[in-house]
């Protein structure tokens, strides 16, 4: 995010309690924090001369940009910090990256006889969870509390109903802590009176229990029984400890994303929880341009829902929505009265292949989740509005500005091929994807050009895109016979534009390998002025001006940038000593024992290139004809270039 205003950014930070995102150039997350107050917490990065040590000052210096969820608590903070630590382990989160888990309490509610226990994982055995919790002491002092108050049973014992354990009652009963399920002693129905009790505690009806202590440690105290008193107390402070609920886990461990949206005039911000397997792992935010007539609610959230489905690879099983999507009762051109919620929850299903469920949390966790996307759409739509323009002006608005230039009515995906070699050894060719005007990495793919020997970026050009069109339509058969479409495939998308990094002759070579492979695709030339920088595109044999400070020409510029950066990248990457073994194969009179002779004395072609034969000989060791062989084959090969 080039045009990331640090001081005006960090003015708008809140001041509630959060966890920041610190991202580099190339939008990866290098650091995940929490804080009570983001205000201070995050501008407390950018301070001079505070002795932050030269790891913090490291990451300091390649921030690129930062984000922030607000949370309603520290404690949520911190499980969520820790759930986006696992998800994305970042660099500089090294002390925090170890699978350190929150303590929880379980009650094994799939057992005839259930009890309350401590535990520090989550998992799929029917039982009940609450929890995450940060202090473990407390954890341990309101099972202590619940144990007292109701007596439920402790150990591991199996017991069904009817049956007397052969043991005696353990110590737990002696001590007044446990009724004896395994004795008898009390009736299935007022066990389960009990565990309905303790559910309730835990599930945040505290008034009944502080009731219960209060009238105790009055009791206590009037009868001044002090120490007494004090323990209830103590247990009291307990309750109100581990009464603290938090959102951000979910002991179903189910996906599900919750979308929630804020409006302002013509403006729209969606927000966008991902929750995977119970944790909540990310957060994303959309800006929308309203139409006319779309400035509700419930229309901005359809819109959304089959926008953004309609292009995400992954559907969760559950959505969560705010609201209804339509008047329930709003059956017009409905054919089976269907409600709006309704009828795209059935399109979801078909997107997915399987069932996906729209739901309006009313009560409970849920609900507190929704409230909180909520308030971090708000808090982004008024802090982040003028950014969000910016962003979208540079994206999705830069790829209308083309389409409007270039008469292409829609442009979802752009593609971009550059080509890099030393002296047209180790040829190779990058593929770059842009959608959206975004960059899409995980897109991205590198060729190792095969049939091209020599400085020919053409021919290197045409068996690139010849690779790359022809396996994308072997894919396209593949997911045709495939009635799932579950097959992995890299390259079955095409793009909506073809951009060539030349002018005519690497446009014609692209519309050639296209009319050779009966594909019809848009193939647009960047042309360049004498100082090689685009001044122009080539469209339909056309040359199209384009103004070089409109936001259409710089997302040009970062497609070619970017093609280039990846092409240079992955060269770079091969021009090791086995590249170099590769290029000293094709000089006449080296052969292995020399090879190896070179390859020890230099280090790269680069190195290789500018020694003399004198420096040969002496450096490698080689006798005079080998090394004027080896000199020649490179000095001729300059020569060429010139």
């Amino acid at each position: 995010m080039k045009d990331f205003d640090f001081q005006k950014e960090l003015e708008k930070l809140p001041k509630n309690p959060g966890v920041y995102i610190m991202r580099d150039k190339n939008d990866t997350i290098i650091y995940v924090g929490k804080a009570v107050n983001l205000h201070n917490r995050v501008r407390s990065y950018f301070r001079e001369n505070i002795g932050r040590g030269p790891k913090i000052d490291m990451m300091v210096r390649l921030i690129n940009y930062f984000e922030y969820i607000i949370t309603d608590s520290e404690l949520e903070a911190l499980v969520l910090e820790n759930n986006l630590i696992k998800e994305h382990r970042p660099k500089y989160n090294t002390m925090l990256m170890d699978d350190k888990t929150y303590p929880y309490i379980k009650v094994t509610v799939n057992e005839e006889y259930p009890r309350v226990i401590f535990s520090r994982k989550m998992e799929k055995d029917k039982a009940k969870y609450f929890g995450p919790y940060t202090s473990a002491a407390s954890v341990k002092e309101a099972l202590d509390l619940i144990n007292k108050l109701y007596c439920l049973r402790t150990c591991n014992k199996k017991i069904k109903f009817g049956e007397k354990a052969e043991e005696r009652p353990c110590l737990n009963y002696h001590m007044g802590m446990c009724c004896a399920p395994c004795q008898g002693n009390i009736s299935r129905e007022d066990y389960a009176e009990r565990v309905k009790k303790a559910l309730d505690f835990l599930g945040g009806d505290y008034a009944p229990i502080q009731r219960e202590l209060r009238e105790k440690m009055q009791r206590a105290s009037d009868n001044m029984e002090f120490e007494e008193a004090i323990k209830y107390r103590d247990l009291l402070e307990s309750v109100v400890s581990v009464s603290q609920k938090q959102k951000i886990e979910d002991s179903a461990q189910e996906d599900k994303d919750i979308i929630a949206a804020a409006v302002e005039g013509e403006d729209a911000v969606v927000n966008v929880f991902f929750v995977r397997n119970g944790r909540m792992t990310g957060r994303e935010h959309y800006y929308m341009s309203l139409g006319a007539e779309e400035n509700d609610i419930k229309d901005i959230l359809s819109n959304f829902l089959m926008q953004f489905y309609g292009g995400t690879p992954y559907i969760p099983r559950e959505i969560m929505i705010p609201c209804e999507l339509g008047d329930e009762n709003d059956n017009e051109n409905v054919g089976d009265n269907k409600s709006k919620t309704a009828m795209i929850e059935d399109w979801l299903t078909g997107q997915k292949g399987s069932r996906v469920y729209l739901k309006i949390p009313k009560i409970g966790q849920k609900e507190k989740l929704m409230e909180l996307a909520e308030n971090n759409a708000k808090l982004i739509l008024s802090k982040d509005k003028e950014k969000i323009k910016l962003e979208e002006a540079r994206t999705t608005g830069a790829v209308k500005e083309i389409e409007r230039l270039l008469g292409i009515p829609s442009i979802e995906r752009m593609e971009a091929f550059d080509i890099s070699n030393t002296s047209g050894f180790a040829n190779v060719a990058s593929m770059v994807v842009f959608e959206k005007g975004k960059p899409k990495k995980s897109d991205y793919r590198k060729f190792k050009i095969k049939t091209v020997a020599g400085p020919d970026d053409y021919e290197c050009m045409r068996e690139a895109l010849t690779r790359r069109f022809s396996h994308g339509l072997s894919e396209r058969d593949t997911v045709k016979e495939d009635e799932q479409g579950s097959g992995y495939v890299k390259f079955a998308k095409f793009p909506d534009l073809l951009l060539m990094d030349g002018g005519k002759g690497q446009v014609g070579v692209a519309l050639e390998v296209l009319e050779d492979l009966g594909l019809d695709i848009p193939v647009c030339g960047m042309v360049k002025d004498d100082h090689h920088r685009t001044r122009g595109l080539l469209f339909n044999n056309e040359e199209l001006p384009i103004d070089t400070h409109g936001e259409a020409f710089k997302l040009i510029t970062r497609v070619q940038d970017e093609a280039h950066r990846f092409a240079i990248e992955f060269h770079r990457s091969l021009r090791t000593k086995n590249q170099v073994h590769s290029v000293l194969d094709e000089i006449p009179g080296v052969g292995p024992s020399r090879r190896m002779a070179l390859m020890k004395a230099y280090s790269s072609i680069d190195e290789l290139k500018e020694a003399t034969e004198e420096e040969l000989m002496e450096r490698a060791g080689l006798p005079v004809n080998a090394a004027r062989a080896v000199y020649e084959f490179f000095h001729k090969e300059k020569n060429t270039d010139n």
